[in-house]
């Protein structure tokens, strides 16, 4: 469906007028449709780590350099996200603190192995990687609309427009978000739209291997404690 089809659907079930155009449209009840399409595809991309919006970044070792800039799609890290290297069995460490991230840089602090941080837009690793090394992890994708060109992008621009995730899920949205604006009972809408989430969440997770017997130990020995080169 596109998003003209979708608002398309969302005004049959408002009783709005049903309109043939909206995204140059300059009638107002379709310019808050077309706000209330974006802005409830934000919240739908936003509230979960979607696996068709994951992606992998890679980052390049040279031996000096220690900041990257992070992919031009990116959203965030996935919630649950690690930082792996070619030249490590082991994730790199994550240093989320500010204060912590700046005492690594004096020679009094000892470092057991790579870390990595956050800041100004950029992945930043100590030490630097090495020539030969690469650093992967996943991260999300802020591009949640598909032209018509196959094209992804950032929001809804034009009538022919796809969301990249559920389409039913964003008109459901926007039928409980359009009534509760204008004062409407929605309840029932909204409890509509959140167990489709959570079902949706659920399938997307994708299927759980079971295990039978005994689980195969781990020789932790095997892993380097030093930084690897």
């Amino acid at each position: 469906m596109t998003i003209l089809s979708i608002i398309q659907e969302v005004c049959k079930v408002t009783g709005l007028d049903v309109p043939t155009d909206v995204l140059a449209s300059t009638e107002r009840e379709h310019i808050e449709l077309v706000s209330l399409a974006n802005e409830m595809a934000e919240r739908i991309a936003q509230s979960y780590d979607w696996q068709v919006l994951k992606n992998v970044a890679t980052v390049n070792g040279d031996g000096l350099t220690e900041s990257f800039d992070l992919p031009s799609d990116y959203r965030r890290m996935l919630k649950k996200s690690q930082l792996w290297s070619s030249s490590s069995q082991v994730a790199l460490t994550p240093v989320p603190d500010a204060d912590s991230w700046l005492g690594m840089g004096f020679p009094s602090v000892g470092m057991m192995s790579r870390a990595w941080t956050l800041y100004g837009g950029q992945l930043h690793i100590k030490p630097a990687l090495a020539s030969s090394a690469t650093a992967q992890y996943f991260y999300i994708s802020r591009l949640i609309v598909t032209s018509a060109t196959d094209a992804n992008k950032v929001e809804f621009t034009a009538d022919d427009d796809v969301f990249r995730l559920s389409e039913r899920l964003l008109k459901l949205g926007m039928i409980w978000q359009w009534r509760a604006n204008k004062g409407l009972a929605y309840q029932e809408d909204m409890d509509t739209y959140e167990h489709l989430k959570e079902q949706l969440v659920c399938d997307d997770k994708g299927s759980r291997s079971i295990r039978l017997g005994r689980a195969l130990d781990v020789d932790t020995t095997e892993y380097q404690q030093g930084i690897e080169p």
